[in-house]
Parts: structure tokens; sequence; C-alpha cells
């Protein structure tokens, strides 16, 4: 059964002078990276996430992958975006700890986790073995993969290319890579804001990042002390490298390789004022799976959904899960 849902706009707080001047993400994301905030002169305060998990590695193939874990119950595994890191599913890990074990990563190359050198070493089968140890090694066989940006582009790989180790899909704001490819082909908008991605691509991109300017979408000083923190600890070389190496290149195509549906239920969530990711990917995402579909839209969030309408999307994750 196919459900789609758009839910009214959430009330959320007041967006930070620079944010709402953003009228499109991906054109200016490049001028934000270097600007430096200002940081307090004393040591950031841990926030309650922080006191609250414990800490964990497992390793594929040499690389450690750092996670923090909370609660206990069938295992939910939650993978970020670019520049992000474990903390973006703080709201969401202590809500959905309540009745499961809640493990968020650092992917390869962020914050605690290994930094490899080497473009190839951040193809999406490294990334997907990756998750798959985690999972393992919470001595499970299979979990919950929920994924943000290219965190999200990760859980789709794995739900299709490791259906025995997927109980359930939940994928935010990152369309199918199906769809996505389907826009970049043939959506003059879709491709203009992909421009981004495209510098990101280039030789010696990643000398225009700062752990400072990494951080200009978050809201709350307290938690952007923390990013910054785990930004300084990052490689923004391997940042890139996910782009130089899963992203695709002009000129843009279509996928039609033959089509390798997801075996799993799978709830959608999109924030709707994303202009990196338009949400036209969204549609015929229900050709692409074989179990039901849930697409719920968010009218007044951006990119990061899970923070802009961190209420309503625990809300719809706690009772989709527990469904």
């Amino acid at each position: 059964m196919n459900t789609m849902i758009k839910r009214p706009a959430p009330t959320r707080r007041s967006v930070p002078e620079l944010a709402a001047r953003l009228v499109s993400l991906p054109l200016v994301v490049i001028s934000l990276l270097c600007v430096p905030h200002a940081l307090a002169a004393d040591e950031p305060v841990p926030l309650e996430i922080e006191r609250m998990v414990a800490h964990d590695y497992a390793t594929n193939n040499g690389v450690r992958i750092h996670y923090a874990r909370l609660g206990q119950g069938p295992l939910v595994v939650m993978i970020h975006g670019f520049p992000d890191c474990w903390l973006t599913w703080r709201a969401q890990m202590k809500a959905l700890a309540k009745d499961h074990e809640v493990v968020a990563i650092d992917q390869r190359g962020y914050n605690l986790s290994d930094r490899p050198k080497g473009v190839e070493n951040y193809d999406l089968n490294f990334l997907v073995a990756d998750v798959a140890a985690v999972i393992r090694a919470r001595g499970r066989e299979r979990a919950t993969i929920v994924g943000h940006d290219w965190g999200g582009a990760v859980a789709w790989t794995f739900a299709m290319t490791r259906s025995e180790m997927t109980e359930k899909l939940v994928v935010l704001n990152l369309p199918h890579p199906r769809g996505f490819r389907r826009e970049l082909a043939n959506n003059p908008e879709q491709r203009k804001n992909s421009a981004y991605a495209r510098q990101f691509q280039q030789a010696g991109a990643h000398t225009n990042l700062t752990a400072e300017g990494l951080t200009f979408w978050i809201k709350d000083p307290a938690v952007r002390a923390r990013y910054v923190e785990a930004f300084r600890r990052s490689d923004f070389e391997a940042m890139l490298h996910y782009y130089k190496r899963n992203y695709p290149r002009e000129p843009f195509t279509e996928d039609t390789s033959p089509v390798v549906k997801v075996q799993c239920p799978v709830l959608l969530i999109h924030g709707l004022k994303d202009k990196a990711l338009l949400s036209a990917g969204l549609n015929e995402t229900w050709n692409w799976i074989e179990k039901d579909l849930t697409l719920v839209t968010v009218a007044d969030a951006d990119h990061w959904v899970q923070q802009d309408a961190a209420d309503f999307v625990t809300r719809t994750m706690v009772g989709w899960l527990n469904r």
C-alpha cells in the first residue's frame, strides 16, 4: 500500500539572520563555508545527548567507524550526511531509544571515525560495508536503516544491496537515486541547484572549507560549538571525496539499468524548502519499492528536516516504527 501524507508546517525556532537570507542554499553554500563564526572562549559544554550515550567502534577492513548508542530493543542505525556528524540525530535518538537500541554513526572521514586517504576509499560500497560492520558489531543480523543526505544515499544503497540485513528504511531529504538522476538529466532547476556539488568535485575544493564555516546551518550556539570540535577532527578532503567518487558527473543521464527494488517498508520525509534536493525527485519512488511507502512532506522545513522540524520528524518516526 502506498500512503502519501502532507503535513502542515510545524512550529519551529526562529531562524538566524544569516539563514533567513538564504534564497538558494546550493548557490550560496560555497561562499558561506569559509565565513568564521565567533565561539565562546570557555570550553564548550557537552550536550544532554552526549551525557546519555555510550561510545563504541566497529571495524570494516581496517577502518574504524565510531558510533554512539542509546537504548535497548530492535536495532536502528542512523547515518548522517554532509556536513554533519552523529549529533544530527540527538532529538530522534532520545525518543527512539525508549523502544529501540539506537546507533548513530560518524561516517568515515568525519569526527571520531577513521579518515583513510584516497578518493577510492569513499566509494558507496565501502560506506555500505561500514554500516554492515556496525550491525555485526552490535551482534545483530538486521536493522532499521535511517539516513539523511549522503547518509540517505548510503541507506538507499544498503537497502538495495543488503536486503537481508534491512528491516525497514527511513530516508530524509534524499530522493531515490533513480529519481535524483532523472531530475539531473531533465530538470534545469535541479542542474542549476547542483552547481555546488560540481564545485566540490574540483581538485583542491577542500582547501576552501573551515570547521567554523561548515556550521553555517546550525541555529543553536551550544550545538554549533560542539560541531566545530567535531569538524576540526574531521578530514575536509575526505568529506568532498563523497562527491568526487559518487555524485553524478556531466553529461547527466538517467539510470537505465535493471531496477533492484527495495524489499522492505520505506518512510520518506522531505522538507519542501530544500533547494539542493528538489522534491520533484520523489516522483515515482513507489515504482522502485516492493513493500509499502509512506511519504511525508514538511512544508516549512529545509534540507536538515530532522533539525528544522525536530519534534514532528521524531513523532513521525516513532509512530511509523512502532505501528
